[in-house]
């Protein structure tokens, strides 16, 4: 359940501060969520998902978590 996706990653490396702990994230995901409007579908459904596997994970998996962006992924549709 803790497999993150690329972009749920991505998300996370935005609003995590530095060496903030889990429950850091949590809290800035959730208040980042509460501006979202109801036509943000997709951006809803990305943190609900990542605020899902932060949620179930314990502190000591999270602190194994390698939190970097990866802006140059071959997924990455500005590559073209």
């Amino acid at each position: 359940m803790n497999n993150f996706t690329f972009e749920e990653i991505n998300l996370m490396c935005i609003y995590n501060s530095g060496d903030g702990t889990r429950q850091e994230l949590i809290e800035a995901l959730t208040e980042m969520r509460g501006y979202l409007g109801a036509d943000e579908t997709e951006l809803l459904e990305l943190t609900d998902s990542a605020l899902s596997k932060l949620s179930a994970m314990t502190d000591e998996a999270f602190a194994e978590l390698e939190l970097y962006p990866d802006f140059d992924s071959e997924d990455n549709a500005y590559d073209e």
